[in-house]
């Protein structure tokens, strides 16, 4: 899960600042006090942490800037979905749901709408032979089951 450490609101989704061709703010916007197409303070100083137990990549604050967010915070997310999928594979498990979601929000400086975090849930089911309702439930199956097939060679 990475989430940036300096960011707005959570799912917040708007439109940030409209530059025209020539990246200068229409009128409405000077007034509303909206910054310039560069970084702004907020933006230059925002930076990504991740909070999980896992080895995935940013485990140290780092900063990504606001165009690169949302692909750095997608591959991140994968990072987690990659690694469900290995410890389902090392321990006889299966991923029955991987789910992704990313989140943004709207910079309270310039306007500009970015990736602020992302959240990666996954199950993963794992068969275990020691637990006495698997082999209960092994043993009502194998019930039913007998006799079902016949082999008949003549």
């Amino acid at each position: 899960m990475v989430n940036g450490i300096n960011d707005g609101i959570y799912g917040a989704y708007g439109g940030g600042a409209s530059y025209g061709i020539d990246g200068n703010l229409n009128d409405e916007e000077k007034k509303n006090g909206k910054s310039s197409p560069e970084e702004c303070e907020t933006c230059k100083n925002r930076k990504y942490q991740d909070g999980s137990n896992e080895m995935v990549s940013f485990k140290a604050a780092a900063h990504i800037s606001p165009e690169a967010a949302g692909a750095a915070v997608r591959a991140h997310e994968g990072e987690h979905v990659s690694n469900a999928y290995n410890k389902a594979y090392e321990n006889d498990g299966k991923v029955v749901n991987a789910s992704v979601r990313i989140y943004t929000s709207v910079c309270p400086e310039c306007g500009r709408t970015y990736v602020s975090g992302g959240v990666t849930n996954t199950a993963i089911k794992y068969g275990n032979e020691e637990n006495p309702y698997m082999k209960d439930f092994k043993a009502q199956q194998a019930a039913v089951l007998t006799g079902q097939n016949i082999d008949k060679k003549e």
